[in-house]
């Protein structure tokens, strides 16, 4: 039997709560084996479906805790609650760990604010330009172009802004934006983001880009989505046709668990792919869902495996409310550790924190340079083994090849 947080006893479900359990498991589509495969395989159908009340949640969820509830009811305070049926269907209903599940069901834990979190933990509004455009980095931007997402993290690092729960009032002016970018010609990158940018129907993103790509210091696009894992349905051949015309654009996906990857996301996947898209994953290490060696390996490699680079694993940013998702440094270079040298090097992601208070991405690594001076460097490998790399002042190497050096020399 479980326990709560608290650490005291939970009820059993009722009967009637493992009847519902048992219907959900019957079928594979849930609580909507009735939808046809025409619906299902809707995105819009998806969307206008989704599960954005408490009463839906505790319907579909007849397992939700009391701090699931407590969180569900006032979460549209924070940031709003809503998910997909199809990833709802990726939760297993039994398990109050599940890693889906923590990510998108609201929990009362959201209200508990320390007082070193923040609503704006990357200082993305003190480098804003204009509305809706965040200049942090000299040859790039940040280009926001809305504040609804398929479905919701608990995580959100733009909580702030997504959803508009908070009152933020998001309004972007697409050619305020493009404007400045037009007239600012050391930008060579543009990410879109938001909210999600994929949510835009083809034709906006067709405008966008276009618009984009007209600018002739405008280098390559990005965008940045969590589509293609929270609604693959979305990603359509004409979505692909449309976005192929615009090369060299790339896109991140955010991917936090192997779990994830079903053979609905891998064809997703497999369409921007054959459409000559560059893909990495963008994940966050958080506590109980993939802050685990094992987990996180089968993560980058199923991500591989869905012709996606893994990119970064980043520290949960300093978000108003997440101290519950929140893992430790200390662990993400654990799992770094467990990654270097035991996959191949197209598995391993950076680890970043990005800089509390805008100060950008700073690459977090274990610690293989053990000692360094003018004549050497001592290194170690991802066996704990050290090794001496010579090298003279002109950088004429001392001696042929390099040395393994003792334990007892490092002391």
């Amino acid at each position: 039997m479980k326990r709560s947080s608290e650490g005291s006893k939970e009820e059993p479900p009722s009967d009637s709560k493992l009847l519902a359990l048992k219907e959900f498991q019957s079928t594979g589509r849930g609580f909507w084996g009735h939808a046809s495969d025409e619906n299902w395989g809707d995105w819009k159908w998806q969307l206008k479906n989704r599960i954005t009340t408490v009463e839906q949640l505790e319907k579909f969820l007849p397992t939700l805790t009391p701090e699931e509830r407590a969180g569900t009811i006032l979460a549209n305070s924070k940031l709003a609650l809503a998910i997909t049926p199809y990833f709802f269907n990726l939760i297993d209903p039994t398990d109050e760990n599940c890693p889906i599940r923590r990510q998108v069901i609201p929990r009362i834990e959201e209200t508990n604010i320390a007082r070193w979190e923040m609503k704006d933990p990357c200082g993305e509004d003190s480098h804003s330009p204009v509305p809706g455009l965040v200049h942090r980095y000299p040859d790039r931007v940040l280009f926001l172009v809305t504040d609804r997402c398929a479905a919701y993290c608990r995580y959100c690092t733009r909580s702030r802004l997504v959803s508009n729960a908070s009152g933020y009032d998001f309004h972007p002016e697409f050619d305020k934006q493009i404007e400045y970018i037009r007239r600012t010609p050391s930008i060579r990158d543009v990410l879109l983001s938001g909210g999600d940018p994929l949510l835009l129907s083809d034709d906006k993103l067709n405008y966008l880009l276009g618009q984009l790509r007209a600018i002739p210091h405008v280098e390559f696009i990005r965008i940045g989505t969590r589509i293609p894992i929270f609604l693959p349905q979305r990603i359509t051949p004409e979505l692909c046709a449309m976005l192929r015309k615009y090369h060299p654009l790339f896109m991140s996906v955010h991917s936090n668990h192997p779990r994830e990857l079903t053979i609905e996301v891998g064809a997703a996947l497999g369409r921007l792919a054959d459409a000559g898209i560059p893909l990495g994953n963008q994940s966050v290490l958080l506590r109980d869902v993939n802050d685990d060696p094992m987990i996180m390996k089968a993560l980058v490699q199923k991500l591989l495996m869905c012709r996606v680079r893994p990119y970064y694993i980043y520290q949960c940013d300093l978000i108003a409310g997440s101290a519950h998702l929140r893992s430790s440094v200390h662990r993400g270079l654990q799992i770094m550790e467990s990654l270097r040298g035991h996959t191949t090097g197209y598995a391993v992601p950076q680890y970043v924190i990005d800089a509390p208070g805008g100060g950008g991405k700073v690459p977090i690594t274990p610690d293989y340079v053990l000692q360094k001076n003018a004549q050497r460097i001592l290194i170690r490998n991802f066996e704990g083994k050290a090794f001496e790399y010579p090298e003279a002042d002109d950088g004429t190497p001392l001696v042929e090849t390099p040395t393994e050096i003792e334990e007892s020399e490092l002391v």
